[in-house]
């Protein structure tokens, strides 16, 4: 991995560092900004806005989509300068990260240059709806359908856990155009207007007083087949390319929590004696550090595969997997150390401004997003290890015959 800079990735970088200074604030902590409500949808707009005009929104994307058209390794060097400032870059990252490559994938050419500069911008915002309450992990096992109705197609069903759906203008829609034959073969994506008839959305209240979190139903909602991504019943294919998009831009902004450990560590006193004095904490501390020093390697390495013409292939699993695990046991443990103090949510009476109270409550949600732990596990071992499939008893059989809990097709 070389990571020195070229004469012009070298001006790229400082044209960054100046426009930042200049529109952002530089960082005095590694707290995250807040994403929730609609006072943190509107700046993140203004911000994405900003980004667009300034020529900084989506590097990689042709400037006729709304992009840069510029490198991967110049998206590289923006993630490593805007990481000292407080922005907004991960408030749209489902629709920019996920669902703009599938629409730069698969949608004809008049939809790309209607749509993707509007996303760039945040002009529109966009999410996934993927998963649904009976498929659980398997998002091949979903049941939204989507049949024929002229030159357009009804969509019937429900999503669940879609972030950012209750401020979205638009989303990419996974649906079951054919239950006849087998579960990955039957499948066929959309892009759908998310506030048109038939589309309504509720919000999850998380038990971090959170609204991120969405469910979606759809009661004979029409959708153009002008609007459809791809082939029909090639939905799996396009499934798999959102996906494979979406580890890479989690693998980017997946919290670890192991800096804000490293700050905490510094300064805490319990007792009366600091903190890192402590031998549980030294020993937890030099653990979590190699498994942080892993995941920034690992990270470069999939980034310099990437920027020499190479895909985020399956290696970005391992991001998702031990860095959401290491986010949620760094939590509980400073939580533990914390005391009686550590039930205690208030900014201003909690060491970190409450970070790790509010991990404890929000890092199961981590675990599950973008794909469980077990997803990632099995993702690895097949794609990386090479080790052979788990045995699968609906392989090849039509998705109506596969047997439902309730007994039914």
């Amino acid at each position: 991995m070389d990571f020195k800079d070229t004469p012009e990735l070298a001006a790229f970088r400082q044209d960054v560092r100046t426009w930042l200074d200049a529109n952002a604030e530089r960082r005095t902590d590694n707290l995250n900004v807040g994403m929730e409500g609609e006072e943190a949808h509107l700046a993140g707009k203004a911000w994405y806005r900003k980004k667009a005009e300034a020529g900084f929104a989506c590097l990689t994307w042709p400037k006729e989509y709304g992009g840069a058209g510029l490198t991967s390794l110049h998206d590289v060097v923006w993630t490593q300068e805007v990481v000292n400032y407080r922005t907004r870059d991960a408030q749209f990252v489902i629709g920019i990260g996920n669902c703009g490559p599938a629409i730069m994938h698969f949608a004809n050419e008049d939809a790309k240059r209607e749509l993707l500069p509007r996303m760039a911008s945040a002009e529109d915002v966009w999410c996934q709806l993927f998963s649904e309450p009976c498929a659980g992990s398997d998002v091949a096992g979903l049941r939204t359908s989507a049949v024929p109705d002229g030159d357009n197609w009804k969509i019937n069903g429900q999503k669940i856990w879609t972030s950012g759906a209750l401020y979205s203008d638009y989303g990419v829609v996974l649906t079951r155009t054919d239950p006849g034959v087998s579960k990955y073969k039957g499948l066929t994506m959309f892009m759908i207007d998310m506030r048109q008839p038939g589309v309504e959305v509720r919000p999850i209240k998380q038990m971090d007083g959170g609204q991120h979190f969405n469910e979606v139903f759809f009661r004979d909602a029409i959708v153009p087949d002008s609007y459809r991504l791809g082939e029909v019943g090639g939905g799996w294919t396009g499934a798999l390319t959102v996906l494979m998009s979406e580890r890479l831009a989690i693998s980017g902004i997946q919290p670890t929590g192991f800096p804000q450990f490293l700050v905490l560590v510094k300064k805490l006193e319990l007792n009366g004696e600091p903190i890192a004095q402590d031998p549980v904490v030294r020993d937890r501390l030099a653990t979590w550090y190699s498994q942080y020093a892993g995941l920034q390697a690992a990270n470069k390495r999939m980034v310099t595969a990437v920027a020499q013409g190479g895909i985020a292939g399956a290696e970005a699993s391992l991001g998702k997997l031990v860095g959401a695990v290491m986010n949620q046991e760094i939590a509980n443990f400073v939580c533990q150390h914390l005391g009686q103090a550590g039930i205690v949510q208030e900014d201003e009476l909690s060491p970190e401004r409450a970070h790790f109270q509010q991990a404890v409550l929000f890092g199961p949600g981590i675990r599950l997003a973008g794909g469980t732990d077990e997803v990632m596990r099995n993702i690895l071992a097949e794609q990386v290890l090479g080790l052979p499939q788990e045995p699968r008893a609906d392989k090849g059989m039509a998705f109506r015959d596969i047997p439902t809990g309730s007994g039914g097709g």
